[in-house]
């Protein structure tokens, strides 16, 4: 180990089913005047994560290209990978990518100290204290406290959730929730009409939000605007749609449903699909608000995942955050929350690496 006035090597990992980010990281330890270690970036590569039949294959791939584009590789102290799925013990079945992960595995394999696997949310919830202002878009300003809790939740192909506690030193600890499985609430006519539709379409006892406030939300939203309403879906859409119902099933496909609804929208003129983002941005708001609601964080509340920044300019025109205070009495409580769109792609690469700079730290002291 090294002392703690010297530079620490740390490897930070952002796995996911399709692709994987591996950073390599040097961090100034030692220096009680900077509340988050300083990172410096010497060498970061991006792998489809199916084309390895492990995590351990491409880490050795990647410090050999380090090697081959002639970066100084020092020796690794700590690693930590965020991982897309649920970990425990320090050991993860990942959902849609047949790997079975586990730290003590790792670090022999790598002849690391230690790894240190941790959830793909969980590393956001690190690496939002490392977060610079042009790294974020307010939607709300709020009267922030820097004392109070923080909560993040994050529409991508699913709906994550989670919450930080400030410790006594100052620093947050953020914890888990599986809050994008609780059920969906509709408020209207309308999203009952919608919650009927999912049960019935998909043989389901109950809906949870998820599936409406996500990726998979969105496909799903335009489905039941365009079989309630087939004479108003546009022939580029009806094309767009006819393709992505094809590709169902296929491991390549060449349409994402919701990434065409949402460009559609944003573009104008495309009835059905802005229809179908106006019920998307409600739901999610709805849900942003009750997460509020039950932590009062008053630390910030951000929005995390792949969807919010391509819709900012949405997100901007008030039903995300009409839905997000529209909670009767508590309308005036939560006009007081922060609210913010992270717009770095990578902030849960940035906090799987702050999390092994700061597993290090704890187990030096």
């Amino acid at each position: 180990m090294k002392s703690e006035d010297m530079s620490l090597t740390v490897l930070a990992g952002d796995i996911g089913g399709t692709k994987t980010i591996l950073r390599l990281v040097s961090a100034e330890a030692g220096r009680p005047d900077h509340a988050v270690p300083l990172l410096t970036t010497l060498w970061e590569q991006k792998y489809a994560s199916k084309s390895f039949s492990d995590l351990v294959p491409m880490v050795h791939q990647f410090i050999r290209e380090a090697a081959e584009a002639s970066v100084h590789v020092p020796a690794v102290d700590h690693a930590c990978f965020g991982i897309a799925g649920a970990v425990s013990n320090n050991v993860s079945e990942l959902t849609n990518l047949s790997w079975s992960l586990s730290g003590e595995r790792l670090q022999r394999a790598l002849n690391i100290q230690r790894v240190l696997l941790i959830n793909d949310f969980a590393a956001v919830g690190h690496g939002i204290a490392a977060l610079q202002d042009e790294q974020l878009a307010t939607l709300q300003e709020g009267i922030p406290d820097a004392s109070a809790p923080i909560a993040v939740i994050g529409a991508g192909t699913g709906l994550g959730e989670c919450f930080l506690i400030p410790d006594p030193d100052g620093a947050y600890r953020p914890f888990l929730s599986e809050g994008g499985h609780t059920d969906y609430a509709p408020q209207s006519d309308l999203e009952f009409q919608l919650l009927n539709y999912l049960r019935e379409k998909n043989n389901l006892p109950r809906v949870s939000v998820e599936r409406v406030a996500s990726g998979t939300g969105i496909a799903s939203i335009y489905q039941f605007f365009r079989d309630t309403n087939p004479g108003e879906e546009s022939a580029a859409m009806a094309e767009r749609y006819q393709t992505w119902a094809r590709e169902i099933g296929k491991k390549d496909k060449t349409v994402d449903l919701a990434a065409e609804v949402s460009k559609a929208a944003m573009a104008g003129g495309d009835f059905l699909c802005e229809q179908a983002m106006n019920l998307f941005m409600t739901a999610y708001g709805a849900e942003a608000g009750n997460l509020a609601l039950k932590i009062l964080p008053f630390g910030g509340l951000y929005l995390a995942g792949g969807i919010a920044p391509k819709i900012l300019q949405m997100l901007r025109q008030g039903v995300f955050m009409k839905a997000f205070c529209n909670k009767g009495r508590m309308r005036p409580l939560l006009e007081k929350v922060p609210v913010r769109v992270i717009l770095d792609p990578k902030v849960g690469l940035t906090g799987a690496a702050l999390m092994g700079v700061k597993e290090i730290a704890r187990r030096v002291s």
